[in-house]
Order: C-alpha cells, then sequence, then structure tokens
C-alpha cells in the first residue's frame, strides 16, 4: 500500500485522520505521516483496513473501552 493509496481509502470511506487513527489505536501524527510517505506503512495496514471495512471499526473501539475499564497496563493508545 502507497502512502497515496492510503490516503485515497480513507477518503472514500470517510474518515478524518484522527477518525482513522482512533479506530486504530494510533495518533493522528501516525496516519499523517503514513499519507505523506514519511513513516513506513506497517505490513499489517491491509489487513486492518479489510477489518474496519468489514466492522466498521466498531468491534476494535469495544476492544480498547473494555481494555481501558480493566485497568490494563497495556492499553491501546
Amino acid at each position: 500500500m502507497t502512502p497515496g493509496d492510503l490516503k485515497s481509502w480513507r477518503n472514500v470511506k470517510g474518515f478524518s485522520q484522527a477518525g482513522l487513527a482512533s479506530v486504530l489505536g494510533v495518533t493522528t501524527q501516525t496516519v499523517y505521516r503514513w499519507e505523506r510517505g514519511t513513516r513506513e506503512i506497517p505490513p499489517f495496514l491491509c489487513l486492518a483496513l479489510g477489518y474496519v471495512e468489514l466492522t466498521g471499526g466498531e468491534l476494535m473501539e469495544q476492544g480498547r473501552r473494555k481494555r481501558k475499564q480493566k485497568g490494563s497496563e497495556h492499553s491501546w493508545e
């Protein structure tokens, strides 16, 4: 996936950079850097975006909330 591919995907799906970052559990700055090509896009991102397409990101958001509620040391953020 190229930086342009990621930006196009995000725009077609209606995500802001902040919205996509939230669903993926990364910072907005990370999405910005991926799209600008200043940070390498990780290989897992295609799988994660496929998952977001299938679920609308809802299950990922639920998982993040549950982990935070349990007080896990390993939060998603």
